[in-house]
Order: structure tokens, then C-alpha cells, then sequence
């Protein structure tokens, strides 16, 4: 687990500009949270970015965003962030509550996903068609995302990815959705140990250290925004001042990182920091 990249979740974008954040503290931040604002912060740190579907689609048992605003809106933060290493496609959770939402199945989840995704990625393309290193993996700042509720499921998204021409070996990261609820089961382990034949880099959504202990060796990356809600419950640092609870708070997220690695690793060097998975052309701080 040494290797594995840790995503720090959070909903305050302004922290990716902030001088008090380690630059090895990767940050996951969803589309949500950035939509409309009429300026954004310059990162500091490079940072990863969720597309709010777990959201969206709680909401209204559909996508009301369009991939073509979606990918408008992750060329601007290329643009203008900067440092991004790669963005969620807009897949479509297996969970069963969401099935119930959208009244689909989970194998037409998993079609609509990777559906969405060469769509996604036909646009990026599109975007500068001059450009052939657009069509090369690496140079997609989409990256695949596997969804599924059993294993069997998640074999048959790999096979629809296969079918579409898709190459998941050839990605810098695959995520693997729908698991972040059940994170402490044995057959999450059993579902990542399984995909890690397929020879993969996964990154698994939502995962905190109970997972990282038990299956984290076969991931490459992980995020999670546990620091937040574990906040809510607790009392406020020594020192703060200004909020209720340390939910937002910086500090806070920062200790419950170095404590959540240090016991993890032992160490938290250990953890590396996120690496430039794609050659995008945004600017940096």
C-alpha cells in the first residue's frame, strides 16, 4: 500500500489555492461545488474531480447535467485551475436504493456509463481535433469507472468496456464505484482482489482507512470526505474559532489525514502524492 495516492474529499474549493496545504495533500472536490462560480482558485495541489453524480442522481433519479456542460466546465477548470489530474465521467451507482430511484437495472447502469463515458471522451477529443495525443488514454482527462453491485456485475462492466474498444489496462486509473457503503465487507475485498487479475490501477470512491486496512493493497488511489462527517459529531479544535463544528474546517481535515495515513502506513511519507496522470494544458499556481 505504500504506492497508494490519498484524495483528501472536500467541499471547499477555496482550499486548493490555500498556502497552509501541504502540496502532497491531493484534494477531491465534486463539479457541484465548482458549477457557476464566476471565478476559481488557482490550485496549489494537484486535485482530482468528482462529477456529483451520487448527488445528482439522488436528486433526480437522472443526469440533468449534460455531457456537453460537463465537459465545458472541466475544460475551464483545466483552464483555470489547473493541476488537475483527472475527472469522474458521469456513471450511473448500482447501489440498490438507486436502482429504486431511477427504476433501471444495474446492467443498464453500467451501459449508460460506459455509454457516457466515450461520449465524454469523444468531446475531449473534439475539442482540439488537430491534436492526436487527445485520443491516446493518457491524454484523457476522463478516466473509465467500473459500477457494480456483485462481482459478476462488475466483470460484465469490464466486458462492456472491452466490447466498446476500451483498453482499462491502458489508464492511469479506473474507478470502481458503488462501494464506499459497504466498504467493510468481505465482499468488497473479494470484488477488488478479483479485478486486480484484470491488471488495472483502481481507485475506489469513498474509501475509508476501514477499507484501506482491508483491501487497499490492490487500489491505487482512494479518496474520502470521512474527516467531515466524523466533525459534525465532534468538538471543536483547540484554537477555532468562528464555527460551530470543524465540518469546513481545514485543520481539522488535515489532522484526521496524518492520522489516518500515519496509521495505515506507519508513516505517512509512505503515501505519495498524485501524480500528473494526464498532459493537460492547464496552468499552475
Amino acid at each position: 500500500m505504500s504506492d497508494l495516492c490519498f484524495y483528501l474529499g472536500t467541499h471547499q474549493p477555496h482550499w486548493l489555492a490555500s498556502p497552509a496545504l501541504p502540496r502532497d495533500a491531493n484534494l477531491f472536490i465534486s463539479h457541484r461545488r465548482l458549477a457557476g462560480r464566476k471565478s476559481l482558485p488557482k490550485a496549489r495541489v494537484r486535485w482530482a474531480l468528482d462529477s456529483g453524480g451520487f448527488s445528482e442522481l439522488s436528486m433526480f433519479g437522472e443526469w440533468r447535467t449534460s455531457p456537453a456542460e460537463y465537459v465545458a466546465a472541466v475544460q475551464r477548470y483545466d483552464d483555470e485551475i489547473g493541476l488537475l489530474g483527472w475527472a469522474a465521467p458521469q456513471d450511473w451507482m448500482a447501489e440498490p436504493f438507486m436502482l429504486a430511484k431511477t427504476g433501471l437495472s444495474v446492467e443498464e447502469h453500467q451501459r449508460r456509463t460506459v455509454a457516457n463515458f466515450l461520449e465524454l471522451r469523444a468531446m475531449w477529443q473534439a475539442i482540439d481535433p488537430s491534436d492526436e495525443l487527445r485520443s491516446a488514454p493518457e491524454f484523457c482527462v476522463f478516466m473509465p469507472v467500473l459500477q457494480g453491485w456483485r462481482l459478476a456485475d462488475y466483470l460484465r462492466c469490464a466486458d462492456m468496456y472491452a466490447d466498446a474498444g476500451v483498453d482499462l489496462t491502458h489508464f492511469p486509473v479506473v474507478g470502481v464505484g458503488s462501494v464506499c457503503r459497504r466498504q467493510a465487507t468481505d465482499e468488497i475485498g473479494e470484488i477488488f482482489e478479483t479485478l486486480s487479475v484484470l491488471d488495472i490501477d483502481m481507485h475506489g470512491f469513498g474509501v475509508k482507512s476501514v477499507g484501506l486496512r482491508r483491501y487497499g493493497r490492490y487500489l491505487s488511489s482512494a479518496d474520502s470526505m470521512a474527516w467531515s462527517f466524523q466533525a459534525r459529531r465532534a468538538e471543536r479544535l483547540p484554537g477555532c474559532v468562528g464555527h460551530k463544528n470543524c465540518a469546513n474546517c481545514l485543520r481539522y481535515a488535515l489532522k484526521w489525514r496524518a492520522e489516518m495515513l500515519g496509521s495505515l502506513a506507519g508513516q505517512e511519507e509512505a503515501f505519495q502524492p498524485a501524480l500528473p496522470l494526464w498532459a493537460g494544458t492547464g496552468a499552475a499556481a
